[in-house]
């Protein structure tokens, strides 16, 4: 029986992230925000110290870790049993968070971001986990292009083998490596190739690697009407749950509560004996 997907709890400490910008950007109001999720049945809280939408600002490093390892800190000393990630694709950032207690890394480059982000975290290989997307941009932060693919699996499968080769060139054993596809505008301005990933999930599993996806109120879910991620959690509800029924571990969202209940649902009509 396939172990139930892991709930990723996504916490920006930042003031411009496309959801839920400014809402948790100081330590207490984060915090408070972990404790929430963590109630709500979070298997991970994703600390992301830099926004990578389109238009999001470049930060500088040391701004990263002064939003980041403060946060990460307080969360491993209250809550020991609770795992940690970082979203980051800088390896220095990569480093202090581990050294605080997360044990994963989620870069939304692959490693192309920063040369040394492989390296870093072989390092760290026996602790942390690292998480391989795939972006049509090769830097972290995304553009909006109609990209239009061929097989948008197929582009997608090639990438991330490369990038799983190079890690593990780099020292991380493949048993550390998960891979996302990527969603929304990391992939296209078009949702159809988003639908189309959701759709052919399993297929990605012949990479040998967990399935992380992160549907979470984005581009791609706002439908006809155009709605605002305020207005996209039935659409992300939807899509969560289809995703863990076609292979996903990991589910990363905004919405803890909802996501983890109807994932849920999901992995039980999967592993009904």
């Amino acid at each position: 029986m396939a172990s139930k997907p892991f709930i990723v709890g996504v916490l920006n400490v930042t003031p411009d992230s496309y959801f839920d910008g400014g809402k948790w950007n100081s330590i207490d109001l984060a915090l408070r925000r972990a404790e929430e999720m963590i109630a709500e049945g979070a298997d991970w809280i994703e600390v992301g110290g830099e926004s990578t939408g389109p238009n999001s600002k470049d930060i500088s490093l040391q701004e990263e870790i002064d939003r980041t390892i403060p946060v990460i800190k307080e969360i491993r000393k209250r809550w020991g049993s609770c795992q940690i990630s970082i979203d980051t694709y800088k390896s220095a950032v990569a480093r202090e968070a581990i050294a605080a207690g997360a044990s994963m890394v989620n870069d939304v480059t692959a490693g192309r971001g920063d040369r040394s982000m492989f390296a870093e975290v072989a390092k760290c290989a026996e602790v942390a986990k690292l998480v391989l997307m795939y972006s049509k941009d090769p830097t972290a932060r995304t553009t909006i292009q109609p990209i239009q693919y061929t097989d948008v699996i197929e582009t997608i499968k090639q990438f991330l083998s490369e990038r799983i080769d190079a890690a593990v060139a780099a020292g991380i054993p493949r048993d550390r490596i998960i891979i996302d596809p990527g969603l929304g505008h990391f992939v296209s301005s078009e949702p159809r190739y988003s639908l189309e990933i959701i759709r052919r999930l399993a297929e990605l599993q012949t990479l040998g690697c967990p399935i992380f996806l992160s549907p979470s109120r984005k581009s791609f879910l706002a439908g006809s009407a155009n709605l605002p991620p305020s207005e996209r959690l039935p659409a992300t509800i939807a899509t969560s749950a289809i995703a863990v029924l076609h292979g996903a571990s990991f589910i990363r969202t905004h919405d803890v509560a909802d996501i983890s209940s109807a994932c849920d649902v999901a992995w039980c009509v999967c592993n009904l004996r």
